[in-house]
Formats: C-alpha cells, structure tokens, sequence
C-alpha cells in the first residue's frame, strides 16, 4: 500500500473534508528519531484520555451494585467487558490512524443519509446517558465533600468542563496531561482503598475467572457493567484523538503510530480495568460481606465507609469519585463535538459546540436529579449505563465492517482472527441486550421494535434514492 493510497479516505471519488477536531488535529509533534521510550511517551495520551471513560461515575454504580449484591461474582464480566474494550479500541486506533477519519466520518462517507443520521441520533443518546452519569457522579462528589446541594453541584459541574476544555487553545498535550494527572488521582485513592478493605483475595480470584450469572438482576447489572465499559462515543472519540500526532505519512510512520498507538490504549485500559475492579472488590469486602446489599446511593457508599474503614477511607472515595466525574466530563464533551462535526458535517465555532453538547447532558440532569430529589444514585447510574450498552451494537458493527475493508485499511485490514473474535463479540452483545428487553419489556414489543427496524433497513435499501446528481448539477 502506497502512501499516495493510505492518504486517501473514504469511499472512492468521495473528496477529502476537513479533519476531526481541526484546532487540534496533528497539533501534536512527534520526532523523528530517539528511543523507542521516547517514541512510545509521544505517542501516549490519547488512550489514557480514552480510558476515564472505562472509570466514570457510570462505572461506580454498576461496580457497586454488582458487588453489594452479588459479592465478588461478577468480577469476570468485568475482565471480559475489559478485553472487548481492548479490541475494538485498538480497532478505532487503526482506522484513525490509517485512513485519517474518524468513526463518525466514516460512518457519514459510508452509509446513506437515513442511515448515518439515525445512527447520530442514537450516539448522541448514548452521550446524553453517558453525560447524565458522569454529571451526577461529579455533583454527588462535590456534595460529600464541600456540602453543596446536588442541584447546584449539576450546574457548576456543566461550567467547571468548559473552563477545563478551554485549556486546549494552550495544547492538547496540556490536555491529557490533567486528565492523566486525575486518572492516577483515582487508582491512587483505590489502591489505599483496597489495602484498608482486605478483601477475601481467594473470592477475588475466583470471581475473576469463573464466569456465573446467578439471576436476571445480576444479567441487569452485567449489562450495565458492559455498557459502562464499552462505550460507544468512546469508540468514536479515540478514532479522532489519535490524528492530534503530527507523525510522518508514511508507510514506516504509520506502521510506528498504529504499534505506539495500539500499547498505549492496552497500558491505558489495563489501569481502567485496576480501578473498575477495585470498585466492585471494595464494594463486596465492606458491603456484601457486611450483610449490606441494598445500597442504592453514591452517598451512602460514602457513609457507610466512614464506621466502616474511617473517615480517610471515606474521603478518598469522594475525591476519586469527584475526579472521575471531571475527567470523563471533559472526554465526553470533546466526543459530542466529534460525533455533531462527524455524522452533521456541522462547523462552527469551539466553543459554541461545547456549550451545545454540555447543555444536552446538564438538562437531562437537572431534570432526573429533580423527579428523583438527588437519591437513588446508584439505580440511576445503572440505568444509564444499560441504555450505554443497548447503542453499543450500532457503533461496534460498522466499527468492525470499516476496520475489515482491505479498500480503506489495506494491510492494515483486519485478519481472519480478529474478524472472528470481532464478530463474535458484537454479536454476543447484540444478543445480550435483545434478551434483556425480551425480559423487561416482552416478546410484542421487541418483534415490534425488529419489525421497524427492518421496515427501515429495507426502505433505505430499496425505496430511498440519494440526490447525488441533482445537488451536483445544480
């Protein structure tokens, strides 16, 4: 593959658009030489930028439920949701990296209109959920620490972002590393966590590596643990903040950045992982063990680690949970940003797509946060991350279809092996999801959902016309 032909995206004859995050895109040097230390530091960030996502208030509360309520059971579905955001984010690296677009503009290039704007509409709920999440966790935190009344904690919370990602006018380097900075300030507080905690280590290992669903509550929750884990606008943030490095275009140079760029996200996750299971370790050592399953508020978590392991225990919690909100707040926003530029083609200033994007998540906030009087944090953390994974199918599917088109990705395309581990997974997400609506909400509802679907896929196969031509003979 030449690098006339890795230079070219999209289909064929479709022109080149402008880059994804353009204030930022290859704003990042990268050298030409040095070690392979130096080579590998310049190249990490945008996985670490990529994993408080797989560490965001959404995870507490499915980590939490699952382990007040099922002990140290479902530690392997943790694992497992781990190793799947492992694939598919080395597969964003890939097609970032490779063909110079993002998921979004993939999707936007490859699909008809019908389609590409359903499946906006459906990331950006799967944002808005995400968001809503990442929202509350930061306005419990700033309760348990400062007092400050969760309605208001929502709003400072909303601000607080766009002061943070107004940082980037100074670097995205500048970026990554206050993410980085709260992304250690999180598995810190773990670690002293899990050391006051002394959890039951033979229970943790088995846990890790038997995998058992003991009833449809826990296949709830595992759901919820899955959607916290992989997550969608993740996907199409990492395959946009990988073109921040300026490498050179080059067969060797893209070879190196897809290596770089595929161990920085594995080192990344594989931290995420640490503080994931910590989570649910510290919630089945102190809750589970104690008889104490029904806990269903960030905020009684925090409680009940003061009797229970001190007040430092207890504080640390909410200074983790704090820069865990703060953290995936901002990845979240600069995502919503890449998804409306992405799938709309929509360009306007930086700062006004920031403020639409933290506006549609803090809405939906203070909404929720106002039906519900602040409590039951942990039920709707849960609830969030389902509906997380219920757009999960809609993102990782054209994900695996573009990273396996030799005609985009060349060598680069994925082999037999990962196709069928890549499919496999998808799959068995699909499968998962449509069995627990099949659950909740009954076979009618379900046949009713598959039969718009396919009324849908076959009208856009058979009935909707582009109006290439027209538009170009105007």
């Amino acid at each position: 593959m030449t690098s006339a032909e890795l230079e070219r995206t999209g289909n064929a004859g479709v022109a080149d658009k402008a880059p994804s995050l353009p204030d930022v895109h290859r704003s990042v040097k990268v050298a030409s030489g040095g070690s392979w230390l130096r080579r590998l530091l310049a190249f990490s960030g945008p996985g670490y930028m990529v994993s408080v996502g797989y560490m965001d208030p959404g995870n507490w509360g499915t980590d939490l439920a699952g382990g007040a309520k099922f002990g140290y059971t479902l530690l392997w579905v943790i694992l497992a949701s781990n190793l799947m955001a492992m694939l598919l984010q080395t597969l964003c690296v890939r097609l970032g990296l490779v063909t110079g677009k993002d998921l979004a503009q993939a999707c936007r290039d490859y699909y008809k209109k019908p389609v590409a704007i359903v499946l906006w509409l459906l990331c950006e709920i799967a944002i808005i959920a995400c968001d809503l999440a990442e929202v509350i966790g930061s306005a419990v935190a700033l309760n348990l620490l400062f007092h400050i009344p969760i309605m208001w904690g929502v709003l400072i919370t909303g601000f607080d972002v766009l002061l943070l990602l107004g940082l980037m006018k100074y670097g995205f380097r500048q970026l990554e590393a206050i993410v980085i900075v709260l992304v250690g300030t999180i598995a810190a507080c773990f670690a002293v966590e899990i050391f006051k905690s002394q959890p039951d280590w033979a229970g943790v290992a088995l846990g890790t590596f038997r995998p058992t669903m003991p009833n449809l509550e826990a296949l709830f929750i595992s759901l919820g643990i899955l959607g916290a884990t992989v997550m969608p606008h993740n996907l199409y943030l990492h395959s946009s903040i990988v073109q921040t490095r300026a490498f050179d275009r080059t067969e060797k140079g893209i070879k190196e950045a897809v290596k770089y760029g595929t161990v920085d996200t594995i080192i990344a996750l594989g931290a995420a992982f640490f503080v994931n299971a910590s989570i649910l370790v510290l919630a089945a050592a102190v809750f589970h063990a104690t008889g104490r399953f029904d806990v269903a508020d960030l905020g009684d978590a925090h409680t009940l680690l003061t009797p229970l392991l001190g007040g430092m225990a207890a504080t640390l919690f909410a200074v983790a949970l704090l820069a865990s909100g703060q953290s995936s707040t901002i990845t979240g926003t600069l995502a919503g940003q890449i998804v409306m530029e992405g799938f709309l083609n929509i360009r306007v200033s930086p700062w006004k797509r920031r403020l639409i994007t933290r506006t549609l998540a803090i809405v939906p906030a203070l909404f929720v946060v106002g039906l519900s009087g602040g409590k039951n944090t942990v039920e709707l953390l849960v609830v969030s991350q389902v509906v997380l994974s219920m757009q999960l199918s809609f993102a990782i599917f054209p994900l695996l279809f573009f990273t396996s088109d030799k005609k985009r990705m060349g060598e680069y395309a994925n082999s037999l092996a990962t196709k069928i581990v890549g499919f496999l997974v998808c799959t068995v997400i699909a499968a998962l999801n449509i069995y627990l609506l099949y659950q909740t909400i009954g076979p009618m509802w379900v046949g009713v959902g598959i039969a718009i679907a396919a009324a849908f896929f076959l009208w856009v196969k058979f009935g909707y016309k582009e109006k290439v031509v027209a538009e170009v003979a105007a």
